[in-house]
């Protein structure tokens, strides 16, 4: 297995966690873990090679997070995004210093994904 960095996002509701992340964003759920019965709930989530964790459990992250997250074919994404009018979410598609393009998006629990196009070597 290579290296790899999965950031832990913490979220407050499970059915606002799953619109914003799968029917919106488009992730998937991996799996899901509690304890038992009525406890919090811990799971993974995926889009292609992008991993997140979130979880309910008090400390294991706290809201006000910022992902930056590498992502290629922005512009295509974007564009799906939007075309899936998610009342919660309009997010622009921006040219910055740092990358060729950025989307940023904040989930229900005040988390911040920027995904963004890197630049081109020229």
């Amino acid at each position: 297995m290579a290296n790899k960095v999965i950031p832990v996002l913490r979220m407050f509701d499970v059915a606002k966690a799953t619109e914003f992340y799968c029917d919106w964003l488009g992730f998937k759920i991996d799996w899901e873990h509690r304890f038992e019965e009525n406890t919090p709930l811990y799971m993974q989530i995926s889009l292609g090679d992008i991993v997140l964790h979130l979880s309910e459990h008090h400390g294991d992250s706290a809201p006000g997070a910022k992902v930056l997250i590498a992502y290629d074919g922005l512009a295509a994404y974007h564009r799906e995004l939007i075309d899936k009018n998610y009342k919660y979410n309009k997010p622009g598609l921006e040219k910055d210093f740092w990358a060729e393009l950025t989307v940023t998006v904040h989930d229900p629990f005040y988390n911040q994904l920027i995904f963004n196009e890197p630049k081109k070597e020229k």
